[in-house]
């Protein structure tokens, strides 16, 4: 495990770092492949990765964030280069480099701390900021934004779906009415909204994380460009190639384990139907285990905590029609 600087202040400690470049078994002749980092965030994995490959290995990272842009271009590394944008364009971004398949990929997804510690983000309740929670704050409608226009059915549809909040009802209700009184632009007035909305609190946890989470993933497009970002990664693995992603929650892990689970899956054809051994689709991937941050690491890291590593590596085709 590794911390760099992110922006004065701040400090990111990179999740399972070992783990998820251990995974992605970067040696031999794979060395000299390449790689994409799908999430550079302050470029703990990418520096790893890098550390890893032969001098003609590459390494194409992606990220949304202007300032881990500003992170990437401290790196002086011709096997290296950061792309501002989302990882669900790998494909296009790599063809555009004449690159048609790569030997891994890693997705390292949610928010990073300097994201998170940064009040002036709005993705925190814990301090004060403007409420923004955009990833990419050059482009798209902020959280603020977004509260302001959108009617009371879908906030409540997007919080109940992308939170698992069951009070998402009586919070949607909430934001509402207080926006036909006053705006609603900092994190601590949509803090104690939902504070107010939710009447009974889980252990250990503020009323308003659900809430904050749910409208976070969905300015983002998170679950939906995962979706995608899983599919071009999928199709951009050469034979043997392996693809490692950490997800820190159930709805980012249940996308992950449902997509490798179904290309590993063997379809079962009507045995009615007379169709040869041969003629049979074959799995597309290789189910290579899940990893948990270890208890030394969450003692050193608490978010670390809900942090699970699946891989998966990218079978040959063996006859059989896709």
């Amino acid at each position: 495990m590794n911390a760099e600087q992110a922006v004065p202040g701040f400090q990111h400690r990179t999740v399972l770092l070992e783990e998820a470049v251990d995974a992605l078994d970067i040696a031999g002749a794979r060395a000299a492949g390449w790689y994409v980092d799908g999430t550079f965030g302050r470029g703990g994995h990418s520096r790893r990765i890098l550390a890893n490959l032969d001098a003609n290995g590459h390494l194409l990272a992606f990220d949304k964030d202007m300032q881990a842009i500003a992170a990437a271009k401290t790196i002086a590394d011709p096997r290296f280069a950061i792309v501002h944008g989302s990882f669900a364009g790998m494909r296009e971004a790599l063809g555009e480099r004449g690159v048609g398949q790569v030997q891994g990929v890693l997705l390292d997804l949610g928010i990073s701390s300097p994201q998170v510690d940064d009040a002036a983000r709005g993705f925190s309740f814990r301090a004060d900021g403007p409420l923004d929670m955009r990833m990419d704050t050059t482009r798209g409608m902020s959280a603020a934004e977004w509260l302001a226009v959108e009617d009371q059915r879908t906030i409540e549809k997007v919080i109940r779906d992308y939170g698992e909040e069951r009070y998402a009802f009586q919070i949607a209700k909430a934001i509402t009415a207080r926006r036909a009184i006053e705006p609603i632009s900092s994190t601590r007035q949509l803090a104690e909204i939902v504070a107010h909305a939710v009447k009974t609190r889980e252990k250990g946890k503020d009323p308003a994380t659900r809430t904050f989470q749910a409208i976070r993933i969905y300015i983002n497009k998170e679950l939906e460009e995962l979706e995608i970002g899983l599919e071009a990664a999928f199709q951009l693995l050469a034979p043997g190639g392996r693809m490692a992603v950490i997800s820190f929650h159930s709805l980012e892990d249940r996308i992950v384990k449902q997509f490798m689970a179904g290309k590993a899956r063997l379809p079962q054809p009507d045995r009615r139907l007379p169709i040869r051994a041969i003629d049979l689709p074959q799995p597309k991937l290789k189910l290579l285990g899940k990893a948990k941050p270890s208890d030394a690491e969450v003692a050193a890291n608490p978010r670390a905590r809900s942090a699970v590593l699946r891989v998966a590596e990218r079978l040959p085709e063996t006859g059989g029609r896709a």
